[in-house]
């Protein structure tokens, strides 16, 4: 608890017995074998909520060609996949990029570039909306004439 909600506490201003939440049993037994790190329900709750309207977006960050299995999982699950090679030898980045692009190409999705070393596969059924600052502007939000 902060200095600040302890004050107001002690002048009574706020409830002290909000720290009950973190002791609930739910937190500490786990509902599930997966969910042993998961602290709040509401993260799960999330995440459900994201799968079920198809809103979830991979990031993988690969140390070497042995990763490139979770960007393939992740792709054929129809998640649009960030992935980064910044951390990679150029070698194994030109492998990892070769092999997303025979994915791409298998499963008639799009690679996009993000930044240098930095890629976007996008399944086929996802839109992917530039990002060009007069793109969208039709009538001209700071155009106040």
């Amino acid at each position: 608890m902060g200095s600040v909600r302890k004050a107001s506490a002690w002048l009574g201003l706020v409830d002290d017995n909000d720290d009950e939440r973190y002791y609930d049993d739910d937190y500490s037994e786990g509902t599930e074998p997966g969910d042993a790190w998961v602290t709040d329900p509401r993260v799960k709750v999330a995440t459900d909520t994201a799968e079920e309207k198809g809103r979830r977006i991979g990031t993988v960050t690969p140390d070497s060609f042995r990763d490139a299995r979770a960007i393939g999982e992740l792709f054929r699950e129809g998640v649009p996949v960030i992935v980064n090679l910044t951390a990679m030898e150029p070698a194994d980045a030109k492998r990892v990029v070769d092999f997303a692009a025979g994915l791409v190409f298998g499963l008639r999705g799009s690679i996009d570039r993000v930044s240098t070393r930095v890629f976007l596969l996008s399944p086929a059924d996802t839109e992917i909306v530039s990002g060009d600052p007069g793109a969208h502007r039709s009538d001209g939000f700071f155009n106040q004439s």
